[in-house]
């Protein structure tokens, strides 16, 4: 490794969930961006890491295994950025082979949904477009944009795909306590992802964290490729009363979104610890 000053960004996704860039595309975008540790975490797999890693390895940067792995908490779902495991342990391996059957059968559900609004072929044309990856809601609202039903991401998730809507499908994930167990199993560390998206109120986010916490839960992403400063700053509040660590990833998906682009984050607060000291052979 170079003597550069360290970039973390550890929050980012590939063609294998519901990125648009192969890991070795992403790899070497964030290489190019300045980021010298990068963490790879699609949606509930594993599978884009070994291409990732031989990436990293041409590249110059150190990869960190990750994954985000859909929970649900009080029957809210929420998502967890695993960070620095073996991606070989066979009980984290058991977790994502449970949410991937979760995965296709909400697919399924959603096409059979869409079908009846007149999509043509949901499920089959989404499976296209996740070429080797899972199927997400993403890809489903890009079969819409191409067959005229929404102009955009957001009409597709407003119109069809959002919460209400008539391609929703109410999901049970996997609960937060053995997900963790099962990450820790790997000896993994577990980050709660975009705290500010999930809409909590300040007493249910308390809620979160605390619990979060009580079952070994090590960090929360205080800074985010979207977030603002006040949101950096509400996070930073919480992060100390609850004892956590700081996490920060761009949660990048799409060079054409220019508001979330790898390595392009703000300073996690000096008052807390990063999530990277936490790491096996950590600098």
């Amino acid at each position: 490794m170079s003597s550069r000053p360290a970039v973390y960004d550890l929050h980012s996704h590939s063609t294998f969930s519901d990125g648009v860039l192969t890991p070795t595309q992403l790899v070497r975008r964030a290489a190019d961006k300045g980021v010298t540790h990068l963490a790879l975490t699609d949606h509930d797999t594993l599978a884009g890491l070994d291409e990732a890693r031989g990436a990293a390895a041409d590249c110059g940067i150190e990869l960190i295994t990750g994954v985000e792995i859909s929970v649900t908490w009080q029957r809210k779902p929420l998502h967890i950025v695993g960070l620095d495991f073996d991606p070989e342990n066979s009980a984290l391996r058991g977790l994502i082979d449970e949410l991937q059957l979760i995965r296709r059968t909400r697919a399924e559900k959603i096409a059979s949904k869409l079908a009846k609004k007149g999509v043509k072929d949901p499920l089959e044309n989404a499976s296209t477009l996740a070429k080797d990856g899972l199927i997400s809601r993403a890809h489903f609202a890009r079969c819409l944009i191409s067959q005229g039903f929404a102009k955009n991401f957001e009409e597709a998730f407003r119109y069809y795909l959002g919460p209400g809507k008539p391609a929703f499908v109410s999901t049970a994930w996997v609960a937060l306590e053995p997900s963790l167990q099962q990450l820790h199993a790997a000896g993994g560390v577990a980050v709660i992802a975009h705290p500010r998206r999930y809409r909590l109120s300040h007493s249910w986010m308390r809620r979160l964290l605390g619990d979060f916490k009580q079952l070994g839960g090590a960090a929360v992403e205080v800074v985010t490729g979207n977030g603002s400063s006040a949101d950096i700053e509400s996070m930073t509040q919480l992060a100390t009363r609850f004892e956590l660590l700081a996490s920060a990833g761009s949660d990048f998906h799409d060079p054409n979104n220019s508001w979330v682009e790898l390595g392009r984050l703000a300073t996690v607060p000096g008052s807390l610890t990063p999530i990277w000291s936490r790491f096996s052979g950590a600098l």
